[in-house]
Formats: C-alpha cells, structure tokens, sequence
C-alpha cells in the first residue's frame, strides 16, 4: 500500500477478510463510502489488533486450565454462582428473569465473566471502544469488527436443519433395529438443536448503557472464539462475513476528540456516574479535547 491509497483491502480467507486504514480520516471516509449502506453489519471495537474475538468467560477458562470435557459443566456452575450471589442485590421487587441468555447479558453489564461478546449497531461506537483504553501490550493497530449477522443467521440455521435431520435418521435406524444405543443417547435424540451462535437484545431495563451504545451481544460455544467458529464454517468462503478495519494506534487522539464532537464519549455512551468520571478524565489526558 502507497502512502497515496487511504485503504487497502485485503481479500477473504474463510469469511474473513480485512482492510488496512492509514489514517483516522480515511476510517471515516471508508465508512461512508464503503460501508454506509450496508446496515446488516454490526461493529465491535478491540483495543489490541492481536486479539480474538475472545469472550471473557473464555478467557477465565483459558487462564484457570479448564479441560476442554469439564468446560461446559463450569459455565454452568459459573451462571448459578451468579444467580445465588446476586439474591437481595438487585433491588426492591427485581424483574423476574426468565432465560439463560437473560442472566448471562445481566452480568455482562456488572463485570462477571461472560460467554457474550459486546456488538453495537454504530461503527462509531465501536470506534470507541478500540480507542478508549490505554493497555500494554498494545500493537501498531487498533481493531474495528464488522460481522454480517444476516450470513451468521443463515448459517447457524442451517447447521441446527442438518443436526435435526441427523437426529431423525438416527431415530429411524434405531427403530429399524439397523442401530443400537444406550437409553441416554437415545433420549438425547429427542432434545431441541440449540443454535451453536446467538445474537441477544436483552429486554431487561437494567443496562441503561445497552440502550445508549446500540447494543446487542453475540454468544458463541464455550471454547470457541467467534473468528474460529466462522473459519471453521465458512471454508473456501470469499465473501466478508467479518471484517477486521484495522486503524494505526497513533490516531487515538484524533479519533478521540473527534467522537467526542460527534458526541460519542463515555458521557454518552455511560449514562451514570462512571462516565461521568471517565469523561472527564480525558480532559486532562488529551489535549483539547
């Protein structure tokens, strides 16, 4: 790439591709001449360009050397610890929730570690959260996600049609006497396919900060990053069902108080009194900002 071009695509591998941004000013350039029109993406922003998309409950069985057997009966001893530790906690007379995933975006919001990944509706926002924090290590790049959640639906749908398929013909040989199993895996036949990959817009009015960034969660298979499980899927795929938009880490100023003219700060994206405090904190780390 010439220091002339503003961008550089790169083609897709599997589903994912990526673009190389030289400056803070053709990110915006690119999204409105690139992107604009394609409100299908949804955006995610992530400070080190080295990193998957990782969740935190992922990261915490990573680090703890959960055995990849035992993984799935920790993430549910996890979500019941919550559930118990946060009896008498959420107030007088708390909304009654209902639902696995409910629980799961309730704790995404106080910090437990989760099997959700945060998604926005805005490229923007996303922007953001790439650019927000300071850290070590930090690459040449900061990273923006754009995933296409209409190319995952489909494809979490079809994959739940052929496991369902499978399962019936299972049910026929065994009726047939052409196979043999046990009572359990026999039984198990008969459970509803649960969609390896969800997109969840809680309904809980407990996130107020969901609802000023545009948010949406996408939960993948406890030990599988999301970038894993769409390569895994989508081979010899060259569409873009992920784009990874990568920006140079030395424009987070720019990008900053830019978003910050934009209205795009934590004042606005976290309506309490920990925005209100990272807000003005960037005052005295940016100049004009």
């Amino acid at each position: 790439m010439t220091e002339q071009e503003k961008w550089e695509w790169r083609d897709p591998e599997d589903g994912i591709g990526s673009v190389i941004l030289t400056s803070w000013q053709n990110f915006l350039e690119f999204i409105y001449a690139e992107m604009l029109d394609y409100e299908t993406y949804i955006w995610r922003g992530q400070r080190n360009s080295n990193w998957e998309l990782e969740s935190t409950l992922d990261r915490l069985i990573r680090t703890a050397n959960v055995k990849k057997a035992k993984q799935y009966d920790f993430s549910k001893k996890h979500l019941e610890q919550f559930k118990f530790a946060t009896r008498g906690r959420r107030g007088l007379n708390p909304r009654v929730i209902e639902t696995e995933n409910e629980w799961w975006a309730l704790g995404q919001h106080h910090g437990l570690a989760t099997p959700l990944l945060d998604w926005t509706a805005s490229p923007f926002v996303a922007a953001y959260f790439s650019f927000i924090d300071k850290g070590s290590p930090q690459t040449k790049y900061r990273a923006i996600y754009a995933l296409h959640k209409p190319s995952i639906e489909e494809k979490v749908d079809q994959i739940v049609k052929n496991k369902e398929a499978e399962n019936r013909k299972k049910k026929e040989e065994i009726q047939k006497g052409k196979k043999q199993v046990n009572f359990l895996a026999q039984a198990l036949l008969d459970f509803p396919v649960n969609p390896e990959v969800e997109f969840i817009r809680p309904h809980s009015d407990e996130n107020h900060r969901l609802v000023n960034q545009g948010g949406l969660f996408s939960k993948s298979p406890v030990g599988v990053t999301l970038n894993k499980w769409i390569s895994n899927h989508f081979k010899g795929d060259d569409s873009y069902t992920l784009i990874k938009l990568l920006i140079p880490n030395k424009e987070r100023d720019q990008a900053l108080k830019n978003l910050n003219r934009m209205n795009i700060n934590h004042l606005s994206l976290f309506p309490d009194l920990y925005g209100a405090s990272r807000f003005c904190n960037l005052f005295g780390e940016i100049d004009n900002y």
